[in-house]
């Protein structure tokens, strides 16, 4: 089977997996209204505690509310869509501690289809929804000159930042194979990682911007096109066109994910469970 056939058959597998995901979830619809409008609710305190924040300042880093949530709404959005769709990434440590990664194996699809469809959450929508109305809230408000290529840019960062995290949530499992225990080190890459995107690079050092740009590039996220955007200087000198830089950002990371993944795969042997 070629590359196109196994990506059509992942694909279907994905599908039809989550499907039943969803089938299940909506059996009690009264519950499902509640878990998502408590899974907004929760995640709207992340942004309750930066407008906190605002009422004490008038900006942080040199930045200022609309602009903050600018890059909360995006760095949340992206997040959000890679969570609901490869979220459950972060259970193969605990799948190949209790023996349940080789059940998986022996499954006539892929793998990677099935870890990441695994009880496909619609709740999830609930930080997704919240994301892009701060975004919507904050493209309204904020100071900026658009243009045609700017306005573009938008969508082109959200879909490109989805792209980044969903690699990083794979490449965090491809590390789970071999470490069999390290979820916490996922998690602080993938919510800690949103969660450090919210804020403007302008207020963390130096050093953990250039890592966050050229080790672990979730800079490109937002923080990198956004800075464009919004006619922020950007603390590490970068060429202009890397402002427009994501969605290669997003390929490259998406192969290299992809790469260790089957690496991990081949590498792994059964605990035994």
């Amino acid at each position: 089977m070629g590359e196109r056939g196994a990506l059509a058959e992942g694909a279907r597998a994905y599908r039809l997996i989550a499907g039943m995901w969803v089938r299940s979830s909506m059996t009690y619809r009264a519950s499902f209204a509640v878990t998502v409008f408590g899974n907004l609710t929760v995640t709207g305190l992340d942004f309750v505690g930066i407008l906190l924040m605002f009422s004490q300042v008038d900006s942080l880093g040199g930045w200022s509310l609309p602009e903050v949530a600018f890059l909360y709404g995006l760095s949340v959005t992206s997040f959000g869509i890679a969570d609901l769709l490869l979220g459950s990434m972060e259970t193969v440590g605990s799948r190949i501690r209790d023996g349940s990664f080789d059940t998986l194996l022996v499954r006539p699809a892929p793998v990677l289809a099935q870890v990441g469809a695994d009880r496909f959450a619609l709740r999830r929508l609930g930080r997704i929804t919240q994301g892009a109305v701060v975004l919507g809230w904050a493209l309204v408000s904020v100071d900026v000159d658009w243009t045609a290529a700017k306005v573009l840019l938008v969508p082109v960062m959200v879909i490109s930042g989805a792209a980044i995290f969903s690699a990083v949530f794979v490449a965090g499992a491809a590390f789970q194979i071999f470490a069999q225990d390290a979820a916490e080190v996922q998690n602080a890459f993938t919510y800690g990682g949103t969660t450090l995107l919210q804020y403007p690079p302008s207020v963390f050092g130096k050093d953990l911007v250039r890592g966050v740009t050229f080790m672990v590039p979730l800079a490109f996220v937002n923080w990198v096109p956004a800075a464009h955007v919004l006619g922020r200087p950007y603390p590490v000198a970068l060429p202009g066109w890397t402002a427009y830089a994501s969605p290669l950002v997003a390929l490259a990371c998406g192969a290299l994910a992809g790469l260790a993944w089957r690496t991990g795969l081949r590498s792994y042997r059964s605990t035994g469970s």
